[in-house]
């Protein structure tokens, strides 16, 4: 990973366009070729980025300073430099991934041994589907044959939609899964998140731990 502290300006060109005015930011530049530039606020959400597979140029003589990176479609982010304040190279090397509680991964778990509770007619793909940017939950088809992204947290927030967001931009651009939709699953979703994911298209699902497990309610019931 390459990590540049600079005072640049950036320019976007393609489907829209976008212009950021010179200041302090930080640009990333991950082994997998995308590009993210960020601000000292935001959390981990990028100012703007371009997304692999991509290719990065740094202009020369009367270009030097221009940074252009490229990807398939044509689109094109530039980022010119005022400032190079630090640039530095760290290899970081594979990353295990993320490592779920017990809760959730035994969720991934039960939910794949019994997909049909997402609706009749489900069917397995497989459990933790490789992306580029990490592992999906659950891949799968509903009965229509429609590929279904599932991402599975023990509490639903929105940094999880976010997560989801990710992987289907992802495997939507891969012509054997497309089209993909995600499903949001949770033992508890957050209204914020349950918002975040209705406005993209994403569904919601509670999942009752117990029941995935066979474990009945023990409250008493009248019929």
């Amino acid at each position: 990973m390459r990590l540049v502290i600079a005072r640049c300006s950036v320019d976007y060109a393609g489907r829209l366009t976008a212009h950021l005015p010179a200041a302090p930011r930080l640009i990333l530049v991950k082994a997998d070729g995308s590009v993210s530039i960020h601000a000292d606020d935001r959390a981990y959400k990028p100012l703007n980025w371009m997304s692999p597979p991509c290719t990065l140029k740094e202009g020369a003589g009367d270009e030097e300073g221009v940074w252009t990176v490229i990807n398939k479609a044509g689109e094109k982010l530039i980022i010119t430099m005022e400032e190079i304040l630090h640039d530095s190279s760290h290899e970081l090397g594979v990353d295990p991934g993320l490592i779920k509680d017990g809760v959730e991964a035994h969720l991934q778990e039960l939910l794949a041994d019994r997909i049909e509770t997402l609706g009749e007619g489900y069917t397995l793909i497989r459990r933790e589907y490789m992306t580029a940017i990490g592992p999906v939950d659950i891949l799968c088809r509903d009965a229509e044959g429609q590929t279904v992204a599932i991402e599975i947290k023990r509490r639903g927030e929105i940094d999880g939609v976010e997560q989801l967001t990710r992987y289907l931009e992802l495997l939507n651009r891969d012509p054997h899964l497309a089209p993909v939709r995600g499903v949001f699953a949770a033992q508890e979703i957050k209204p914020q998140a349950r918002v975040l994911a209705t406005d993209r298209g994403i569904g919601c699902t509670v999942l009752d731990y117990n029941a995935l497990r066979g474990i009945e309610d023990d409250k008493l019931r009248l019929f």
